[in-house]
C-alpha cells in the first residue's frame, strides 16, 4: 500500500475532509489532495502530524512513506534489488 492510499483510507474512516487535514498541516487542499494521490511527497514532520491527527501508528506511516521514497528512487534501475540487499545488510 502506498502512503497516499493509506492516508486517504484513514481520513475517510475518521470522516474527515481533505481541507480539515490540510488546514492542520498548514498547506492548501490541492496540495493535500496531491499527497493522497501520490503526486507529491509529504514531509517527515507532516507524516508524524498526520499519524497524530488520524490516531494512526506513526511507525506504520513512516515505514510506508519511506518505502515510497526508496521505490521512487530505484524503480527504474536494473540493479535495484542488489542495491537494496546491500542497504539491508548495512542497516542490520
Amino acid at each position: 500500500m502506498q502512503f497516499g492510499e493509506r492516508i486517504k483510507e484513514l481520513r475517510e474512516s475518521k470522516e474527515l475532509l481533505q481541507r480539515q487535514l490540510a488546514a492542520s498541516l498548514e498547506i492548501d487542499t490541492p496540495m493535500f489532495s496531491k499527497i493522497e494521490r501520490g503526486e507529491r511527497r509529504a514531509k517527515r514532520e507532516q507524516v508524524l502530524l498526520l499519524a497524530e491527527l488520524l490516531e494512526a501508528d506513526a511507525n506504520e506511516l513512516l515505514t510506508i512513506w519511506l518505502a515510497d521514497q526508496v521505490y521512487e528512487l530505484v524503480m527504474d534501475e536494473e540493479v535495484a534489488e542488489a542495491a537494496l540487499e546491500i542497504v539491508k545488510s548495512r542497516i542490520k
